[in-house]
């Protein structure tokens, strides 16, 4: 394959540091790798062949420098993008370059929550009840009828910004003005809360059939502790769910990926199994942020979704043989979460990364750095992987490295 993929570029848009482990894996693939990102101080660019300036946000200008780039420096021969919820982007520049990809319209159903659950509703997909709410007194009369729980969400917002719950005795004009003020388009719709447990999954979408070799019990252990945001411990593989439910869990996503149009691309679900029935929550059209598709995956069943989206979209071929789990082992991730302050100083990593088992330790903070109350996915001060021959021995020892590091804070 490689010898094959010598002489292509592929632009990754979006050079956060998430990115990195799969520009990586592109490079070592034998690829020219182009990153774009507005930051000229992108990690992703430290690794890179290229460059381009450009915001992964603004669809119109990337798309601009991409045919610019291509004009003055040769061909692309492939887009995408990881750990950056930018589908609608990658999609923009595919279908301005002539290249593989999703269509524009089902990047674009993915990237608002509102038009996907309109969508998802239409085609009989599991969905929880939702309804778009224009002021905080729509929202207000949406308690009087459908009472609490409920969550309250921008409709077209990343990384759980402005994600929050509504319980009894909850501020709603609050909740409402917060979801706005996340909202780009400054829309909010809320949904209900479906109790139970929640998984993410990743999934391979080819000729219409998607094959899910990333399936990932969510760990809300915070859930009270940072309430009313809904903030992520990390998570655990293999899922303890029945076989039965999990296969459920499949052909849902299978049937949510349809309904949006894919045919051959990467799809990323948040599931919710309630009554032991699962609902999408979300379908995203990308791979996976939080180390998910760079090391959990890997590590779990030893299948790259990674290396398959790379192919996917440079034409290639990806066969269901290429996402057959090869193994299965135990592997969990958690975060750290330090006391609110500014960071004085941090102990104990090296000798958490020389616990057996421990894969990965990555820390996002550095002494001096301020440390806010977690109120989205990025807020932890680092992350843990560990691999065990059991789950409940990874999560035990993910559990041991996160006790042994020690991030000091002072109040500000």
């Amino acid at each position: 394959m490689t010898g094959a993929l010598k002489n292509k570029t592929l632009l990754f848009v979006g050079g956060g540091i998430e990115a990195v482990p799969g520009i990586r894996m592109a490079k070592d693939m034998g690829l020219r790798v182009v990153v774009s990102d507005y930051n000229p101080q992108a990690p992703g660019f430290a690794v890179a062949d290229d460059r381009i300036l450009a915001s992964t946000y603004d669809v119109e200008a990337t798309v601009a420098a991409a045919v610019e780039f291509q004009r003055k420096r040769g061909p692309i021969h492939g887009v995408m993008c990881l750990a950056t919820d930018v589908p609608l982007t990658v999609a923009s520049v595919a279908e301005a370059l002539g290249l593989p990809g999703i269509p524009v319209e089902s990047a674009r159903l993915a990237m608002d929550k509102l038009a996907m659950k309109e969508r998802f509703a239409r085609d009989g997909i599991a969905i929880p009840w939702f309804q778009e709410v224009a002021s905080a007194e729509d929202l207000l009369e949406v308690v009087r009828q459908q009472g609490f729980p409920l969550v309250v969400k921008p409709v077209d917002s990343r990384g759980g910004r402005g994600v929050l719950q509504l319980r009894e005795g909850g501020d709603t004009a609050w909740a409402f003005l917060e979801a706005r003020r996340n909202s780009p388009t400054g829309r909010v719709m809320v949904e209900r809360f479906l109790p139970g447990p929640q998984v993410s999954t990743e999934s391979i979408v080819l000729s219409g059939k998607a094959y899910t070799p990333g399936f990932s019990d969510r760990n809300y252990e915070f859930i009270e502790r940072f309430a009313p945001n809904f903030i992520e411990n990390g998570g655990e593989l293999p899922s303890h769910l029945p076989n039965s439910v999990q296969e459920q869990v499949r052909e849902l996503v299978d049937q949510a990926a349809a309904s949006l149009g894919i045919q051959n691309g990467v799809v990323k679900g948040d599931i919710v199994v309630s009554d032991g029935k699962p609902h999408v929550i979300e379908l995203a059209a990308r791979l996976s942020g939080g180390y998910f598709c760079t090391h959990e995956i890997p590590l779990n069943v030893g299948v790259s979704t990674v290396s398959a989206v790379i192919r996917l979209a440079l034409g290639e071929p990806v066969t269901p043989a290429d996402l057959q789990p090869k193994f299965m082992r135990g592997v969990a991730q958690r975060y750290i979460f330090p006391i609110p302050g500014r960071i004085r100083t941090i102990q104990g990593v090296e000798e958490a990364r020389s616990l057996p088992g421990i894969e990965e330790i990555i820390m996002s903070a550095r002494p001096g750095d301020v440390i806010t109350r977690p109120e989205n996915s990025n807020a932890s001060a680092g992350m843990v992987v560990a691999v065990a021959e059991t789950r409940e021995k990874a999560i035990a020892l993910a559990q041991q490295a996160v006790m042994i590091i020690n991030v000091k804070t002072e109040p500000l």
